[in-house]
């Protein structure tokens, strides 16, 4: 049976997978971006990302205190133990796949983090409320964009309405509640996503509107992510991102 510390340790590692995988992807875009203020705000916004995981992982590893770093949570375990959403690792694809990717993640991010700045855990809250400041900024950031690529050009607006189709798939697992979360709801540790939906869906439908694009009608949603069920694109991402641990153990610098 699941101890409280279990589940704690569980619950921050989800937030913290999160948070690598979408720092992963942005970071990816230094270097391939389609103008250098992009680029320098997609290295931001990765850094921040980062910085996130960092904080869910340091804490993670202090509740389970089996001697673990933060760089052991990131570099050191197998695709199947990661429970980012499938969402987060889907590839960058095109400028408008990303946007649209991010768009739908921060968009009930936004809600998730305003409610753990109310976490009966303390240092969870603590998290919560910087990294709410930054998602902010974040999904103001990734709506412009959609507006501005969905209400442009003809070919513009066609990408970003097949961003949208293509990516609607994986929105459901963002509201899906297991044990997880049932346990954090019930200590008062985190919310019950299922709450946002709601609001999260006024709100993706009041900027699709505002960039002229059509909300998918898709009822099938691609779940799993949360319980080690990942595409095979985690695992070029993570064979890319944990290279340098893997074959140097210990490497610092």
């Amino acid at each position: 049976m699941s101890t409280d510390k279990d589940n704690l340790f569980s619950y921050l590692i989800r937030l913290g997978d999160n948070s690598l995988i979408f720092g992963q992807q942005l970071g990816a875009w230094v270097g391939k971006g389609p103008e250098l203020e992009e680029e320098m705000a997609m290295a931001n916004f990765a850094l921040d990302y980062i910085g996130q995981a960092r904080m869910f992982y340091s804490l993670a590893a202090n509740i389970e205190g089996q001697n673990r770093s933060e760089d052991d949570l990131a570099f050191l375990r197998d695709g199947m133990d990661f429970q980012n959403i499938l969402l987060a690792e889907q590839p960058n694809g095109d400028f408008a796949i990303t946007i649209a990717r991010q768009f739908f993640f921060e968009s009930f991010y936004q809600f998730q983090l305003a409610a753990l700045k109310e976490s009966s855990e303390p240092r969870l809250a603590e998290i919560a409320v910087k990294a709410e400041k930054e998602i902010r900024y974040h999904l103001r950031h990734a709506r412009q964009w959609l507006v501005r690529l969905g209400d442009g050009t003809e070919e513009s607006h066609q990408r970003m309405q097949s961003a949208v189709d293509e990516l609607w798939r994986y929105t459901g697992e963002l509201f899906e509640v297991d044990g997880i979360d049932e346990w954090a709801s019930s200590t008062g540790v985190g919310p019950d996503p299922s709450l946002f939906r709601d609001q999260w869906s006024g709100y993706v439908s009041d900027a699709l509107r505002e960039a002229t694009l059509s909300q998918p009608g898709q009822e099938w949603m691609a779940s799993g992510g949360r319980q080690g069920k990942h595409s095979e694109h985690l695992g070029y991402l993570l064979a890319e991102m944990q290279f340098l641990q893997r074959a140097y153990p210990g490497a610092a610098w």
